[in-house]
């Protein structure tokens, strides 16, 4: 029993030293197994501080570095994928496209801008759809792979700068001066029949106030619609005016009115600053429904692109035909030198701005044909003076415009315009390249047909004639207008309009182009407009005669017009185009008028403020220099008005107006 036991005990020791070996080889080996595969990590080890075990955590989330992945994949479905891809940059493009709008011309660098756009859309959304934001092995597919549209980028830049660089002017200054025909032209001859009276008296920024004066008059259009910034300088029935569009005053007036459009644009009279607002709705039976104020397909640049996707395309005109019918005219640009310089006008697109209808007319035929004499502006002035410009510095080579600069001229800075032959001129003096303070001549510019007439009369420079004529009445702190060139008793005379804080005018004045100290100038005091012309006219001849120019004979009153005419000068004209907004009409056979105001307005016309009063559905007018009362008047008083003549189209002036 005792043997039993103890070979029992003997069996159990050796079993658990033997056990006890066998675990530790087992664990040395795991121990090797690990060292030597780096593996450590995975085995709890407490004696790890904060630092290292986090660091360690940051490790497993790391991107490998390029020279860890070892493999490129091929990302699985790849038509799938690139058909996605050429989908999103479809929808991106269409965007752009919309509001980018570039011609689909070579020679526009808005549409190598937007090449650029499609093919970085392209290149973004495929490496999107590979998934290589999120996998290594893709990523360096995806960079192998759009290698191409880099390169295709590279090209378009190339191109691009090849283009400008063989249009620049250092290497084709020839070309550039060729771009503008100049013809030498006599002044006496041409500025013979242009009398002071007929000569536009404000300039665009003074047209666009008395345009804002009358919308604000006129309650039903002055909440929902402001005057367009741009006006046209044209020639209407063969009188200088301006024309503006109206715009939308915000956004949701658009939302609220572009159903029907504008309902109405604003012709003022520069000759006799006369403001008419034409209902398009009364007078064509719509509104205007293609402008630039619209959005969508309605505006009018992205309309003509559509229209035209190939066209380059200037900055649109209004302009009104001789019936008064609102056009768009937008001169279609060509580059002629390079792939991207030397621009000129190769035709002009006609759109009907109430509905939308385009035609394009080469330049040719917009010079020869009559019936689109009415066509006033399809070369912009801005265009003008360039080409001229590069005309004066580069017609003897580049060097020689940098260096040497023999015979070289520019255009002064500003411009004014000049009603000739019923077409606009852009009138500018031509002086040297370096600050000057004197004109060597002049040009005048058809900006129809792109003639160019140089003059050879030299003298001050136009903005020392306007210091001059401020200096005359610098005790009223007057400022004058950029000037025009006038014929005065064979002198050439540069004719402008002063101006008060009100920015209406105040007076003219004439100043000689040969000395700027010979000054005339005739002001708007208790006098009316056209007494002020007259006035000016009369000073200046006198001052002429003083300093010897002209004979001591010469009578200043030969040159003085009648002011009847002078206040009616386009009148007649303006008003058998222009309907007014409210066309009640309602003649008055009797002497006086008497009845109830249900009606105010006031506008500023010939610088005169002019009330208009309602009675009886007849709007009768006066100045207030005429009836000081009027101004005491309110709606809903009783008045007794002498009407001077017939109400026509709803309108009568009144000779006298007396509240009862």
């Amino acid at each position: 029993m005792w043997i039993g036991i103890n070979s029992l005990r003997i069996y159990v020791a050796l079993t658990a030293v033997i056990l006890y070996n066998e675990v530790e080889r087992t664990l040395g080996g795991v121990s090797l197994y690990i060292k030597e595969n780096r593996m450590s990590e995975k085995i709890p080890n407490y004696n790890y501080d904060a630092d290292e075990v986090l660091n360690d955590f940051k490790s497993k989330f790391a991107w490998p570095k390029r020279d860890e992945v070892q493999a490129v994949v091929k990302p699985g479905k790849m038509p799938l994928r690139l058909l996605l891809c050429a989908l999103i940059t479809a929808v991106v493009g269409g965007i752009a496209y919309y509001m980018m709008l570039p011609a689909l011309n070579v020679h526009d660098t808005q549409l190598y801008l937007f090449l650029i756009l499609l093919v970085a859309v392209f290149a973004g959304s495929f490496f999107l759809v590979c998934r290589a934001n999120k996998k290594a092995e893709r990523l360096e597919y995806v960079k192998k792979k759009t290698l191409i549209p880099v390169v295709i980028v590279a090209v378009i830049a190339v191109v691009m700068l090849v283009g400008f660089l063989v249009g620049a002017t250092i290497f084709r200054a020839s070309a550039y001066s060729d771009l503008m025909t100049v013809q030498n032209s006599d002044f006496d001859r041409d500025f013979s029949d242009i009398s002071y009276d007929e000569v536009p008296r404000i300039d665009a920024s003074r047209a666009k106030t008395l345009a804002d004066q009358q919308l604000g008059s006129l309650s039903q259009y002055k909440s929902q619609y402001v005057v367009a910034d741009a006006t046209t300088q044209i020639n209407y029935r063969g009188v200088p005016c301006r024309v503006a569009s109206l715009q939308y005053a915000d956004v949701f007036k658009w939302v609220n009115n572009t159903k029907n459009g504008l309902p109405a644009y604003i012709l003022i009279d520069v000759v006799s600053q006369k403001v008419t607002v034409v209902n398009c709705v009364e007078q064509f039976g719509s509104g205007i429904q293609y402008s630039p104020a619209e959005y969508f397909n309605e505006k009018l640049i992205r309309h003509l692109r559509f229209q035209y996707p190939t066209k380059l395309l200037d900055t649109p005109n209004f302009e009104i035909d001789e019936s008064g019918h609102p056009y768009w005219v937008t001169a279609a640009l060509t580059k002629k030198i390079g792939l991207f310089g030397g621009t000129d006008v190769q035709g002009a697109i006609v759109t009907d701005a109430l509905s939308g209808e385009s035609k394009y007319y080469p330049i040719d035929t917009v010079r020869k044909d009559k019936s689109l004499n009415w066509i006033d502006v399809v070369y912009s002035d801005q265009l003008l003076i360039e080409q001229y410009n590069y005309y004066g510095k580069l017609k003897k080579g580049f060097w020689n415009s940098i260096i040497f600069q023999n015979d070289v001229n520019v255009a002064s800075s500003g411009n004014g315009y000049i009603a000739m032959n019923d077409d606009v001129w852009v009138y500018t003096g031509i002086t040297s390249s370096k600050t000057d303070t004197s004109n060597f001549g002049f040009i005048l510019c058809n900006q129809r047909t792109k003639e160019v007439r140089y003059y050879q009369n030299g003298g001050a420079i136009e903005t020392s004639a306007m210091e001059s004529a401020q200096d005359a009445v610098q005790n009223f702190g007057y400022a004058a207008t950029f000037p025009i060139l006038l014929d005065i008793e064979g002198q050439p005379s540069y004719f402008m309009s002063l101006y008060g804080d009100s920015n209406t005018v105040k007076g003219y004045a004439l100043v000689s182009l040969e000395d700027k100290t010979v000054v005339g100038t005739g002001l708007i005091d208790t006098n009316s407009d056209a007494k002020a012309l007259n006035t000016a006219v009369e000073n200046y001849i006198n001052a002429m005669k003083d300093k010897g120019w002209i004979a001591k004979t010469v009578n200043a009153a030969d040159y003085v017009k009648d002011e009847a005419e002078i206040a009616t000068a386009g009148g007649e004209q303006t008003g058998g185009a222009a309907k007014p907004s409210a066309t009640p009409s309602a003649p008055t056979d009797s002497k006086t008028v008497t009845g109830k105001i249900t009606d105010i307005k006031s506008s500023v016309n010939d610088g005169n403020t002019v009330y208009y009063l309602q009675v009886d559905g007849v709007y009768y007018y006066i100045r207030v220099t005429d009836c000081m009362q009027v101004l005491l008047l309110q709606k809903g008083d009783t008045v007794e008005i002498t009407p001077q003549g017939d109400a026509k189209d709803g309108f009568a002036q009144a000779a006298a107006v007396k509240a009862k």
